[in-house]
């Protein structure tokens, strides 16, 4: 029969991926949120036999500022616009310890993902690096994850797995990768109007096609064969749908937004396809019974796709060394 697989992948960053550190007020509760979303996630993620890729942003495996402040790479990017660095002012607003503030610390969601093995935490860079934007060096991004590998490991957790921040590819990056032990990280979509680009560079109409996309079928179902994925290392497990959440101005288009996630599904199962779904963990703070229902549907389908055509829930990593052990 055939068989194909369905990634989940999750930006777990929490106020370090906020640029302007002065919208606290603006995010604070959904990002606070998160602490409860993750254990839930966990929780039906094991209910409906799902394996994961919560890939987390180094700050916050610390439990303490001065932890945090001792571990800080010798090399830290220059971006030009200060507003992408949390080396500038970003500090002064951090806690003691993350009893204090679970806007920046999360070392025991950490834990509690530790406590379901079938999940995989993976890297979203130590700082929430933008490797697009101007200042930044690829020595300044060597060093970023050298870092981010190195405090995983003092958790005991191999880091294999990554999602560049913002979706900002760079691919001339990937030596840098794969010298510290990364050997998959979700790629852009192949549309057009998916490709990542440095902040400010988006024009309407990409940001109007990939709203639509969302309910309509504009750039197609975004599935991959696990041969087209095979030609170098690290492999590029590209994004197929970022699930959007819940709103209440477009709750009238919520059966065709399912309707797309369904289908994209139902064509990789099919077609022995790889589909990868991803969203940030703080996307479910607000509205979060509209948000855990609209993913229950989508997990449901699974189940069925997984009767039906043996579609095959699993994490980044494990696929990557299934295609490697493959080829």
């Amino acid at each position: 029969m055939p068989q194909g697989s369905f990634v989940i992948s999750l930006d777990f960053e929490l106020f370090w991926g906020v640029r302007d550190s002065r919208k606290i007020d603006v995010y604070g509760a959904q990002l606070l949120a998160v602490h409860r979303v993750i254990p839930k996630l966990l929780q039906l993620f094991r209910s409906y036999e799902i394996k994961a890729t919560f890939s987390t942003v180094g700050f916050l495996f610390f439990e303490t500022k001065a932890e945090l402040l001792s571990h800080l790479p010798p090399r830290i990017p220059q971006y030009e616009n200060p507003l992408y660095s949390p080396y500038v002012g970003h500090f002064d607003l951090v806690g003691e310890d993350f009893q204090a503030d679970e806007y920046h610390f999360a070392p025991r969601i950490i834990d509690a993902i530790r406590q379901y093995p079938e999940q995989e935490i993976g890297s979203h860079t130590f700082s929430h690096y933008y490797c697009l934007e101007p200042g930044q060096t690829i020595e300044d991004f060597d060093a970023d994850m050298e870092m981010a590998v190195a405090v995983a490991a003092e958790k005991n957790i191999q880091l294999t797995s990554l999602v560049f921040p913002r979706n900002q590819f760079n691919d001339t990056y990937l030596e840098v990768c794969n010298r510290h032990g990364i050997i998959c990280y979700r790629g852009n979509k192949y549309s057009w109007i998916y490709q990542g680009k440095r902040e400010g560079t988006e024009n309407r109409t990409q940001r109007a096609m990939r709203l639509a996309d969302a309910y309509i079928n504009i750039s197609g179902h975004n599935c991959y064969s696990r041969a087209s994925l095979k030609s170098k290392l690290p492999i590029d497990i590209p994004a197929s749908r970022f699930l959007r959440p819940y709103d209440r101005k477009l709750k009238l288009l919520e059966r065709l937004r399912l309707h797309r996630i369904k289908t994209g599904m139902t064509h990789a199962a099919r077609n022995s396809l790889v589909y990868h779904l991803w969203w940030h963990p703080h996307n479910f703070g607000a509205n979060q019974e509209e948000n855990f229902a609209f993913l229950e549907k989508i997990l449901k389908h699974y189940i069925m796709l997984n009767k039906k055509y043996n579609f095959e829930s699993i994490s980044m990593s494990q696929l990557a060394n299934e295609i490697i052990n493959d080829n």
